[in-house]
C-alpha cells in the first residue's frame, strides 16, 4: 500500500466528516446517519490497510488530515450531545 492511497483514504475520511458536520448543522438526520456509515466503512477498510510508515510530505498531509477529522468530530459532538442528553427526558413521556 503506498502513501497515496493512505492519503487519499484520510482525504475522504475528511470530507465525509465535513459533510457530516454540515448535515448536523443543518438537522438533516438521515443525509447524516448515510454519511456516518459511510465513514465507517472507510475507517474499517484503513484498519485493513498495511501499515506503511510515511515520512515527509505524506506524513505530514496525514497529520493535517488527521487534525481536520477531528476538529470536524467536535464540531460533531458540540451539535449533537446536547440533543443526546435530553434525549432519556423526551422517551420518558
Amino acid at each position: 500500500m503506498g502513501s497515496l492511497e493512505i492519503i487519499n483514504v484520510y482525504e475522504r475520511l475528511a470530507g465525509l466528516t465535513a459533510q457530516m458536520a454540515e448535515a448536523a448543522l443543518a438537522r438533516n438526520w438521515g443525509d447524516f446517519e448515510t454519511l456516518e456509515n459511510q465513514c465507517a466503512k472507510q475507517v474499517e477498510y484503513v484498519k485493513t490497510l498495511k501499515k506503511t510508515p510515511l515520512t515527509g510530505e505524506p506524513l505530514r498531509r496525514k497529520i493535517r488530515l488527521l487534525k481536520e477529522i477531528m476538529a470536524h468530530d467536535r464540531n460533531i459532538r458540540e451539535m449533537t450531545e446536547p440533543w443526546q442528553q435530553q434525549l432519556p427526558s423526551v422517551m420518558r413521556h
